[in-house]
């Protein structure tokens, strides 16, 4: 067996408009086709793919595993200088890192609940990385 990407990431969340509509608007993620299960979510898609999965639940915190944690998720990317352009636009703090050795360049962000996500662009990409803190 050879593992090639990650297929999904499902994120439990007490904020399920507020979280679908911080993906559509800063990751350009969209509701789509999602099974008729008997509890709130949805899946939202990236270029036809079904990356983030939704699960709205009313309990505080959201019940699963207490000792459960997920630090981050990442996701490749292209077009960093416009993307952090759009970040500026929409008001989203991120922070630009680069992989030493490898180059990659990742800008961090959390969303509507602060979940980490970090999205990778290709060395070779030029764009400004200064850190930006939402203002």
């Amino acid at each position: 067996m050879a593992l090639k990407t990650l297929d999904h990431v499902n994120i439990r969340t007490k904020n399920l408009d507020a979280m679908v509509a911080w993906y559509g608007r800063v990751l350009d993620m969209h509701p789509g086709e999602r099974p008729p299960f008997p509890f709130p979510g949805a899946w939202l898609y990236a270029n036809g793919a079904a990356m983030v999965h939704l699960v709205g639940v009313t309990s505080d915190p959201a019940p699963y595993r207490p000792d459960a944690q997920l630090e981050h998720f990442a996701i490749q990317a292209e077009g960093l200088s416009d993307f952090l352009v759009h970040l500026r636009k929409e008001k989203v703090a991120y922070r630009c890192g680069v992989l030493p050795e490898m180059g990659i360049q990742q800008v961090n962000i959390h969303d509507y609940d602060g979940n980490h996500i970090h999205v990778d662009f290709a060395p070779g990409e030029k764009a400004d990385l200064t850190d930006y803190d939402g203002s």
